[in-house]
């Protein structure tokens, strides 16, 4: 009697799993990722204002270019491909195969993604005078992906009680190389937010793949404080920044006229497209930690 009632108990479990909530965060992302795209390299005013920020970029110190060129250059194919092999040892330790395979397939599938759309999909129509390498397509950031789908990986693969710690620093690292693509002037930020959109759409597809699976179950234990903790200074921090992207943009716009601020406010538009960037990767990360509430790997 005793194993029929823990049967019975552990079918319910994977019943009362919301699965579709990762469905509609995946399409609600795609909707993202195509808006992003159709406001920044579609129109005008999109182009402009990140092609001043581009021009703000100049203005880094090189001491802090140096530092984000460096910072970019330590993502190769190999160390993603030490990030592949131990994703998919952790998933093997915990004796799930679909573990490992669905966190290393968001990672793959991030890049076939990304760069298939960046080099063979979506154009970049030239609605403003732009000359060189900065007129080429580089939607979506590539860096960006590979950042945001290591970390919606090891979200998906660690044991819950580790969740919270792997946010921490993976997330830490994530925002710092969505930042970097910026200050480089590797990307634009549209770039990075279709990569922190198309990696959430990822994570919450292999998410939902796995909750069909009956391997997602809810978690009854008791709430950890540390957790708590971090998740609510990573929130605060995105506001910060969100807030600080949207505020300075706005009121130079509302101040000077577009005209003036596309000509002499390109510092000030470089730094809220750096905050928006930080943002953008924190929102992402956050909603796919919401997804995961009170859920974890059987």
């Amino acid at each position: 009697m005793p194993p029929v009632l823990q049967s019975e108990s552990s079918t319910q479990d994977r019943k009362d799993v919301p699965a579709r909530r990762w469905l509609h965060v995946a399409i609600g992302s795609g909707v993202v990722a195509v808006l992003v795209y159709v406001l920044a390299v579609l129109t005008p005013v999109g182009q402009e204002l990140e092609n001043a920020a581009l021009r703000g970029a100049d203005q880094v110190g090189a001491t802090e270019a140096g530092n984000a060129s460096q910072g970019l250059d330590q993502i190769t194919v190999y160390s993603l491909a030490v990030a592949v092999v131990l994703i998919a040892a952790i998933g093997l330790l915990r004796r799930r195969w679909e573990l490992a395979l669905a966190a290393v397939g968001v990672i793959v599938a991030g890049q076939i993604i990304t760069q298939g759309l960046k080099r063979y999909v979506l154009p970049r129509p030239p609605l403003v005078s732009l000359t060189g390498h900065y007129a080429d397509n580089s939607l979506p950031s590539g860096h960006t992906t590979i950042a945001m789908t290591v970390l919606f990986a090891a979200l998906i693969v660690v044991p819950y009680r580790w969740r919270g710690v792997a946010l921490f620093f993976v997330l830490s690292w994530a925002v710092g190389v969505g930042a970097y693509t910026v200050t480089a002037k590797w990307h634009r930020l549209s770039d990075t937010l279709a990569a922190d959109a198309i990696a959430l759409a990822l994570g919450c597809l292999a998410s939902w793949w796995l909750a069909r699976r009956g391997l997602v179950s809810r978690h009854d234990g008791k709430r950890r404080i540390p957790r708590v903790l971090i998740v609510t200074f990573t929130a605060l921090v995105g506001v910060f920044f969100l807030a600080f992207g949207v505020f300075f943009t706005v009121v130079l716009v509302a101040r000077d006229g577009l005209d003036s601020a596309l000509r002499d406010d390109t510092w000030i538009i470089y730094l809220s497209a750096q905050s928006l960037a930080s943002a953008g990767s924190i929102v992402a990360a956050l909603v796919f930690l919401w997804s995961w509430r009170r859920l974890e790997i059987r």
